[in-house]
């Protein structure tokens, strides 16, 4: 039998930097990855708010990637 161990999650803030000479949105972005796996949604949004607010730059998205490790049970 084969199982799915989740092993990180990286919470990433997209922040909008302006437009480029053709007005297409640049985009800048933000990794934090010491992310607690059993973190929740509701908690990683709440932390993504404070730190959006500390920034110069409007948050356009927040996301959440986590890593599994596959294993043998």
């Amino acid at each position: 039998m084969v199982e799915e161990v989740l092993a990180t999650s990286r919470l990433t803030l997209i922040f909008e930097e302006g437009v480029d000479e053709n007005g297409e949105p640049q985009y800048k972005t933000k990794s934090f990855t010491t992310i607690r796996p059993t973190a929740t949604p509701e908690e990683l949004y709440t932390v993504a708010q404070a730190l959006a607010a500390l920034s110069v730059y409007p948050l356009m998205d927040v996301e959440r990637t986590d890593t599994s490790d596959i294993v043998s049970a």
